[in-house]
């Protein structure tokens, strides 16, 4: 029997946390254990990701953005939608379902 993946077994653990010990707690103990269930929520949908594409020079790109330099750059538009929108997708994929075009 081989045995369960990475991704699995945190998912075990979730689905264990959230049927068998956060039905058990209250107050300041359940909320963090929701707040655990989360994180493991995350965790499972970053390793199922590719990795998000990763920007240069982000203070110069800052800079840029803040004195007006890049307002007509549509393509820097596009590169940051799609980073934005990928790092969403696992850190709180639940923003993305209305999300304006």
């Amino acid at each position: 029997m081989a045995e369960p993946g990475t991704a699995a077994l945190l998912d075990i653990a979730r689905t264990t946390l959230q049927q068998e010990v956060i039905p058990g707690l209250e107050g300041d103990a359940r909320f963090k254990a929701l707040m655990v269930a989360n994180a493991i929520a995350i965790a499972m949908r970053a390793l199922g990701s590719p990795p998000a594409e990763t920007l240069p020079d982000a203070t110069a790109l800052c800079q840029a953005i803040r004195s007006g330099a890049r307002d007509d750059d549509a393509a820097l538009a596009a590169r940051l939608r799609a980073w934005a929108e990928a790092r969403c997708a696992i850190s709180a994929p639940k923003t993305l379902i209305n999300a304006p075009p």
